[in-house]
């Protein structure tokens, strides 16, 4: 028997104990994407291409890929957001792509909306995705298409609906990944232009 099993620990006295250590707040502001974000928002996506399937995608973006992204998204000016701590550190970002190319389709556009793993559960995603409908909508972007995988997305679902989203169809077994099938839902929203700028663009909790 080692000593450790029958000898209880060392209990300092209680105004001996260092004075714990406060937890920090979970600040943010949200802001444009920059390209100098670019490496950051690689990180973020490619953590969820090895990890997940939130994304379909099976091979990790380059960072010559994303700042392709970058340039169309910025000539097209298409809301591409950050959400930044206090340190300038890249918590997550949110950005929405034609939902199709042909013409027509031109006032329709799909999101996405990525946290980096610690950043998760704090209300981020929340903010993020209000901030990304407000900046669609004065934009002139009409119909906002999310594509959710089937799979362990209750929340990114709930969390859509709580935004005016509306569930348009369902299709199964369309993607493979991780040796097993996976289909997706789609939601849907209406924009209208907002009367006054956002004033969503920090948050604290």
């Amino acid at each position: 028997m080692l000593e450790s099993e029958y000898m209880k620990p060392r209990q300092l006295p209680r105004h001996l104990k260092p004075p714990a250590t406060p937890e920090q707040p979970f600040a943010y502001s949200i802001r444009d994407a920059r390209a100098e974000d670019l490496p950051d928002i690689r990180e973020i996506y490619n953590h969820y291409v090895r990890n997940s399937v939130v994304t379909f995608d099976e091979d990790e973006m380059t960072l010559k890929e994303w700042r392709v992204k970058f340039a169309f998204l910025t000539k097209f000016d298409m809301p591409f957001i950050v959400a930044e701590s206090p340190s300038g550190q890249v918590l997550g970002y949110a950005l929405v792509t034609p939902w199709k190319q042909k013409k027509a389709y031109r006032y329709t556009v799909e999101n996405s909306i990525y946290l980096g793993p610690a950043s998760t559960g704090k209300g981020l995603g929340r903010a993020l995705l209000g901030e990304l409908l407000d900046r669609s909508a004065a934009a002139g972007i009409k119909e906002v298409i999310a594509v959710i995988a089937d799979a362990g997305a209750d929340g990114s679902i709930h969390l859509h609906e709580q935004f005016g989203f509306e569930e348009v169809g369902r299709m199964g077994k369309v993607g493979f990944k991780f040796g097993r099938w996976l289909g997706t839902v789609l939601l849907q929203k209406s924009l209208t232009k907002p009367k006054r700028a956002s004033k969503r663009v920090a948050g604290k909790n």
